[in-house]
């Protein structure tokens, strides 16, 4: 297999810009994870330990397997809303016993670890990531059910308008962790506090649960709502408390002295399941790339207008820089080729310009020939979509774009996604975005994602309304439309920014460009839980 070279120049005035933009970029991420990491703040946490009960990322570090790996799952979730960045709760895939498990967890330091329209949206990701990649399913509980502030601000009304659309989420939660164990995926739970109606069914759906004396309670309704309900005037202990549900009701199967011990009856059950992977494991030299993924840094700054080879990512992600590039004279904007990951065989699908009907066309072939040998495919997003105009519509652009994207929609094997420049429009949808099942989409800091590009929107629009403006025979307002062009261009900036949408958990998370090989390496061991299978037929495409 051949070897890449690079060509990359980290010294030139272009790459030293691109490198300070990406540190700073970087720098604000961290700066925002630490923040997610408080929780609730210090005080809150503070209280916790009062109280005697551990933060929820202590929790989970003494859980894992020491020294292990844990990816998380949009940590950012809910920035710039009312809500907590981080929304309060904590989702991603850890080693538990050797086995990789997703693990989700409620902060009891954020809003008593209440569920919200962001949260909820990270608990759902993990139960798909659970099920799709067949990997164990662990529920670190202690919730006060729905949280019915927020984004409301205060206004009753606006909150009931909210709650109803989540009602509907939370039904799909109980729905999704029973559809786990129909799946012999098993579910394990460890009740860490009080947990209340949504929050009561996650144990009350597990095949496993761990209560802790003295500090587990689950119930539909806490004391205040009996006694609404029922006038009856019930003590927590006896309504919902872990002695009680371990030798009466029967719904806690082990009883934990403290949260230490509970942690520790975690793994033996982990141990117990017997768990072994459906796919294969590595089965290719995994030695480092020749190039240094410092040089990430440098290929891509805040100007994603400027082009790069993506074959400089490639190089610096995958084994040895080892690639063997497919159809590299023809649709040469879409760079197609195999190599391997931590060992791991990958396909590669990555942008070098709009795609062309020749790229598309390569495409189709290249995600049927994956299929074909159950290759993983990886898909690196720089797009600005599929070509246009009227030379390019009678040459077949929609009719062969449309093959590539039905080839995608069929495919099988595990798609992995990163979006490191750019990902607009169709673009997105040919390249496997998060609309099209894709097991894992990650995102580079300065990384934007849209329908269409914040100046070509806002032409559009002028554009439409101009014509309309004449065929109403009035004068156009160009003044006005400055200032529309203006406030649109700023909103489709702002919202196109890699930051929003992972905030919006539109993706997995923004990684440092340097941990790219790392993540996608996790990410691919974690698909590999399940059979790893492509598919041999494909729905009907135009010729």
């Amino acid at each position: 297999m051949s070897v890449l070279d690079s060509q990359l120049d980290v010294r030139a005035p272009a790459q030293v810009r691109n490198r300070t933009q990406m540190l700073a970029a970087i720098a604000e991420l961290e700066a925002l994870q630490a923040q997610a990491a408080e929780g609730g703040g210090r005080e809150a946490v503070a209280r916790l330990r009062k109280r005697g009960k551990m933060p929820l990322r202590e929790r989970i570090a003494k859980v894992l397997d020491p020294d292990s790996a844990f990816l998380e799952i949009s940590p950012l979730a809910a920035w710039r809303s009312n809500f907590d960045v981080g929304s309060g709760f904590v989702v991603g895939i850890g080693v538990i016993e050797g086995v990789e498990c997703v693990i989700l967890g409620h902060d009891p330091s954020v809003r008593a670890g209440a569920f919200n329209a962001f949260n909820a949206k990270k608990l759902m990701r993990g139960l798909e990531i659970a099920r799709e990649n067949r990997m164990p399913y662990v529920q670190f509980v202690e919730s006060a059910g729905a949280d019915l502030r927020g984004e409301a601000d205060g206004d009753p009304e606006a909150a009931i308008r909210r709650e109803t659309g989540h009602f509907a989420e939370s039904g799909r939660l109980f729905y999704e962790i029973t559809e786990l164990s129909k799946l012999r995926i098993p579910t394990i739970s460890v009740v860490f506090g009080a947990s209340t109606a949504g929050g009561a069914y996650q144990p009350g759906m597990s095949d496993y649960n761990i209560f802790i004396r003295g500090q587990s309670k689950v119930f539909l309704g806490g004391p205040p709502l009996v006694k609404m309900a029922t006038g009856e005037d019930a003590d927590e202990e006896s309504l919902g408390g872990a002695q009680m549900h371990c030798t009466v009701s029967g719904l806690g199967d082990y009883l934990a002295e403290d949260e230490t011990d509970g942690i520790r009856m975690c793994r033996e059950v982990m141990r117990h399941l017997n768990w072994r992977k459906l796919g294969p494991g590595p089965s290719l030299p995994a030695d480092e790339p020749l190039h240094d993924a410092e040089g990430l840094l440098a290929l891509v700054g805040e100007d994603l207008r400027q082009p790069f080879d993506i074959r400089e990512v490639i190089a610096r992600v995958v084994d040895g820089s080892r690639f063997e590039e497919f159809k590299p004279l023809y649709g040469p904007t879409l760079v197609t080729g195999w190599a391997s990951i931590h060992g791991f065989p990958i396909g590669i699908l990555g942008n070098n310009g709009a795609l062309f009907s020749e790229a598309a066309n390569k495409a189709a072939q290249f995600i049927q020939l994956c299929n074909q040998i159950d290759v993983p495919l990886l898909f690196l997003h720089n797009i600005t979509g599929f070509i246009v105009g009227t030379d390019f519509e009678q040459g077949g652009i929609t009719k062969n774009g449309s093959k590539m994207i039905n080839a995608v929609s069929n495919s099988t094997v595990p798609h992995l996604t990163v979006i490191v420049g750019s990902s607009y429009g169709a673009g997105n949808y040919g390249m496997s975005g998060r609309a099209f099942g894709t097991r894992f989409t990650f995102s580079w800091p300065t990384a934007k994602i849209a329908v269409m590009g914040p100046r070509q929107m806002a032409g559009v629009m002028t554009i439409v309304q101009r014509s309309a403006t004449e065929r109403r025979g009035e004068v156009f307002d160009e003044a006005a439309n400055e200032r529309r062009v203006a406030a649109v261009e700023h909103w489709a900036e702002e919202r196109s920014k890699g930051l929003y949408a992972s905030s919006r958990v539109a993706d997995d998370g923004i990684i440092d460009p340097r941990d790219t090989r790392t993540v996608l390496g996790l990410a691919l061991s974690a698909c590999h839980n399940n059979v790893v299978a492509g598919t041999k037929e494909y729905g009907t495409w135009r010729m």
